[in-house]
């Protein structure tokens, strides 16, 4: 994908992606050293498997966590009537 950095504002780049109806904002830190306006980028996008499957099980062992810390509790909310 193509993009062009349309402005700069602060530490900020806004990007125009693809057919420039799209903005993205990103970190001037995060762009190749000597970047400008009106430089054009290529952008690509992969997905990570080990990235997602390392969140997947992180999420699990919270969720089984807090599992364990609620059991023996009903969960229950009890209204104004008791």
């Amino acid at each position: 994908m193509k993009a062009v950095i349309d402005r700069v504002e602060g530490k900020i780049a806004v990007l125009l992606l693809g057919d420039e109806s799209t903005t993205l904002n990103i970190p001037l830190s995060l762009l190749p050293a000597g970047c400008k306006e009106g430089d054009v980028l290529n952008i690509s996008i992969e997905r990570d498997v080990v990235g997602t499957e390392q969140t997947k099980e992180r999420v699990t062992d919270l969720m089984d966590r807090l599992k364990k810390k609620g059991q023996g509790k009903t969960g229950m909310i009890k209204g104004p009537e008791g």
